[in-house]
């Protein structure tokens, strides 16, 4: 059997293997320029860059679409650099910002990537308004205006603001999944009904990035070819192969049998058993990802004051982080992850009871009364769930859990039809407005705003003030003014909001030792792999 049927039919016979009694680890190794990752990529759902919004996506499309800015993975603490775009000036007014396109760049297609291809899709970002439009929009781009406000001018884009921001602000925002600059002339000879190629870069691509998509078969596996005119050179691994593997226990057994190169979801008790296999490697980098819990507003009980605070204190903070997240989850109770401008860590939440209790009988709640969680099919947030759902057994509260794939979880979501959420939340570009913007920001609380991306929106909650507070904090130049502004709004929130923030993530990635500058993007971007080597 050669080494990539090998590979495509593992995930059959390790199941085999898990049901059988041990055999010998095979010394095997994948091929010296193919990069192979287990990872739970079902949440998945497009890869169109412009609808595109969660974390496994985000993934692709960082290494098949480039933006006018973005990371280099081996220095990201030197933040956004330039990309499509070689530099920029930013006029007087501070409104406005000119982009000069670099040359000789060119698409997958061999098509040359030009200011009208940058034109075209920020423009078609806005236009087609999917999910992750507001990151956009905030600036007071609409459908009607961007013929006006983005425009392209030979070599060169300018963008137009609606009022002064952050240079750093808006440079941030192009960094977003939604930033990702597509090959207009391959995208529009794909157009249906009007749609600017959206139901086509579903499942294909069109982008100038350090690969090129091979096949995306969803709960599957995602397969990416690199791209040998990429601007920085071809990338090593010639082929990443990312397979969906949703168990721990199988990661481990490929990764130790030397199927795969990299598993990205090990739990503790399976991290501190390869610790001590042979060539293998344990990796760690703090993430932006945050994990809480939510409450819908339109719930008639769960939108009481004292029952949201209630629930803040049912969670068993210390006990989950020294158990089933031991090494991968830190506490951490504010919106805002650490690294970022104005980050709090202050953590006045513990678990009690009987604090729990008392609030509970405060707000009248009925013994007995039933509530619903929605929660994605994955191991740890199954057992926050559980810890949650004894909890609240013992204040009287039956929480019924829903577990199903990210996209039938995030689907209700969305839709505000789940009384409770227990999900995780990544920012979208290294500025405290992408998690402000989202959690305390939500300036049309009606059904009809459909304002999705905004977790404030999406659990019906009306901020109270914090909105009219970030929207202020967003625009404010000062940087330790703005730090002090985002402090204030999250320690309101933390004692106002339907959210439970529990955690931010530390993950660890296990790695054949052969694997060389494998970045997760940190705290504040995806997963590059062009930089790779074995």
């Amino acid at each position: 059997m050669n080494a990539l049927n090998r590979l495509l039919s593992t995930a059959v016979l390790g199941a085999a293997v898990v049901m059988t009694a041990p055999v010998p680890m095979a010394q095997a190794e994948t091929p010296p320029n193919m990069l192979v990752i287990a990872n739970r990529i079902d949440d998945i759902t497009t890869l169109d860059p412009a609808e595109s919004f969660e974390f496994a996506g985000s993934d692709v499309s960082r290494n098949v679409y480039m933006k006018l800015v973005n990371f280099d993975p081996t220095d990201l603490k030197a933040g956004y650099q330039p990309e499509i775009a070689e530099s920029w000036t930013v006029s007087e007014d501070k409104r406005s910002i000119t982009f000069t396109i670099r040359e000789g760049l060119k698409f997958h297609s061999g098509n040359p990537v030009r200011a009208e291809d940058v034109e075209f899709s920020l423009r078609r970002a806005v236009i087609l308004n999917k999910t992750p439009a507001f990151i956009l929009t905030q600036f007071g781009f609409t459908a009607e205006n961007v013929a006006e406000t983005i425009k392209a001018d030979g070599n060169t884009v300018t963008i137009t603001t609606d009022k002064p921001y952050a240079t750093s602000f808006v440079l941030n925002c192009l960094t977003a999944t939604i930033g990702g600059i597509v090959d207009k002339e391959v995208v529009m000879a794909n157009e249906q009904d009007g749609d600017m190629g959206n139901t086509w870069l579903k499942t294909n691509t069109a982008g100038s990035g350090a690969y090129s998509l091979v096949s995306w078969k969803p709960n599957e596996s995602v397969t990416i070819q690199s791209n040998p005119d990429y601007y920085r050179g071809a990338p090593a691994m010639e082929r990443v192969i990312v397979r969906h593997v949703q168990e721990s226990a199988s990661q481990r057994l490929l990764l130790e049998r030397g199927d795969i190169d990299i598993a990205r979801n090990l739990n503790p008790e399976d991290i501190a058993g390869v610790r001590s296999a042979e060539g293998v490697k344990v990796e760690e980098e703090l993430k932006g990802r945050l994990m809480y819990v939510s409450l819908s507003q339109k719930h008639p009980e769960l939108s009481k004051p004292q029952v949201r605070q209630a629930f803040k204190y049912l969670i068993d903070y210390e006990g989950m982080k020294n158990s089933f997240l031991s090494g991968q989850y830190t506490i951490h109770q504010n919106f805002l992850p650490q690294t970022y401008l104005g980050a709090s860590d202050a953590a006045p939440f513990t678990y009690d009871v009987e604090k729990a209790k008392a609030l509970l009988a405060e707000a009248g709640i009925p013994e007995g009364m039933e509530i619903e969680v929605g929660v994605r099919e994955a191991q740890e947030r199954i057992e926050i769930a559980q810890s949650l759902q004894n909890a609240l057994g013992q204040v009287g509260i039956k929480m019924n859990i829903t577990i199903g794939t990210a996209k039938q979880i995030l689907g209700r979501y969305r839709a505000r039809e789940l009384d409770v959420y227990l999900g995780a939340w990544g920012p979208d570009y290294p500025d405290p407005h992408t998690n402000a913007g989202t959690f305390a920001y939500n300036p049309d609380n009606s059904d009809a705003a459909q304002a999705t991306g905004l977790l404030a929106w999406r659990n019906s909650w009306d901020t109270g003030g914090l909105t009219e507070k970030t929207a202020a904090a967003v625009i404010e130049n000062d940087r330790d003014i703005r730090a002090k502004m985002y402090d204030e709004i999250q320690a309101e929130f933390r004692e106002t909001s339907p959210f439970v923030i529990m955690f931010q993530q530390i993950e660890q990635s296990a790695q054949r030792d052969n694997v060389m500058n494998f970045s997760t993007g940190q705290a504040i971007t995806s997963a590059s792999y062009w930089q790779v080597t074995k």
